[in-house]
């Protein structure tokens, strides 16, 4: 049981999403953004590879589902798998180059593809639609033989359709962390020399993670398009990079069930921080200065604290009832 506890965790915070929360948009942008921030928590947190890349994924995604349903008509699950597909190529282009270097050098490779794939995606106006990105994108119903099985009209409905996605790539990632392949993984992240003396291809290894987040990442961003109906140029900027990587970071590394957190953390704050101040992105920063400062092990790391401290204060309440009794049994030994 205790090995489906996150899952349970993301199941029972997806089911409680649309009794809390008024937008069905909202709410689907949150699952949509925790697929990214798996993706980078894998990247991250798991293998130790910091990434600024993530958005050439994120837009690649973005850019085939929306070329997908435009220009060449094809069934919207074939135009996701294309997109997920998309995400895994690009992601083996860049981490096939940036996975030879380390530390700085390789972030700075990352940063450099980034820039790289967005002037290639504001140039290419034929593809991309350049600064305007591609417009009226479709959301078409999930249908099999003309049947349709699934209505994504309203917000709601989407939602559930992204949900049932969620669930299921959080299932096989955490599948996948905590197979042999995981595990290595860590290893690596944990000490790279020693994982290579025992004989670990390094390279492979921190490619296949690049591959699989890429793959996640591209997906998520195929959903975020057909929600908006956009795929805008902002897609492949390095800001969206930032924006997960800081998902990652707040919900809490080496945790998938923490992405989740983080990425409602972030869009929650920042929803309710645009309705307070014309100026919310000062606020914003502010507060996740605070997270940087005095949360380093991300949300899940201060309810792991939280509970901890809860659980040793009750022990040592039980110690405290415990212990007269004791000594009263020990008095009673000594009179007689």
């Amino acid at each position: 049981m205790k090995k489906y506890t996150h899952f349970i965790f993301a199941a029972v915070v997806v089911a409680a999403m649309p009794l809390l929360m008024q937008s069905g948009s909202l709410a689907s942008e949150v699952l949509i953004f925790a697929l990214a921030a798996m993706g980078c928590n894998l990247l991250l947190g798991f293998t130790g590879l910091l990434s600024f890349g993530q958005g050439i994924f994120f837009g690649l995604g973005s850019y085939t589902v929306a070329l997908m349903l435009t220009r060449w008509p094809v069934p919207m699950p074939l135009a996701l798998l294309l997109a997920t597909v998309m995400g895994a190529l690009g992601a083996a282009v860049v981490g096939w180059v940036a996975i030879r270097q380390r530390g700085t050098y390789f972030v700075m490779l990352t940063l450099a593809f980034a820039q790289m794939f967005y002037f290639i995606a504001y140039t290419a106006t034929g593809l991309t639609g350049g600064d305007n990105g591609l417009m009226d994108i479709p959301r078409p119903n999930l249908s099999i033989l003309g049947f349709d099985l699934w209505t994504l009209a309203s917000p709601w409905q989407f939602y559930g359709f992204v949900s049932l996605i969620f669930l299921v790539v959080f299932w096989l990632l955490l599948k996948v962390s905590r197979s042999t392949f995981g595990r290595t993984l860590l290893a690596v992240r944990d000490n790279e020399e020693r994982a290579a003396a025992i004989g670990y291809n390094l390279r492979l290894l921190k490619l296949q993670a690049f591959v699989i987040s890429g793959a996640v990442t591209g997906l998520a961003g195929a959903l975020h398009a057909m929600m908006t109906g956009l795929a805008p140029l902002s897609n492949a900027e390095y800001h969206t990079s930032e924006m997960i990587l800081v998902m990652t970071v707040i919900g809490g590394t080496g945790n998938l069930f923490a992405s989740l957190l983080g990425s409602a953390f972030y869009l929650l704050l920042a929803d309710w921080l645009s309705q307070l101040w014309p100026r919310w992105l000062l606020l914003l920063g502010i507060a996740l200065m605070a997270v940087s400062l005095w949360m380093q092990r991300g949300l899940w790391g201060l309810g792991e604290t939280v509970w901890n401290r809860l659980q040793g204060h009750r022990k040592q309440s039980a110690d405290t009832v415990v212990t007269p009794s004791a000594t009263a049994v020990a008095v009673k030994g000594e009179q007689a």
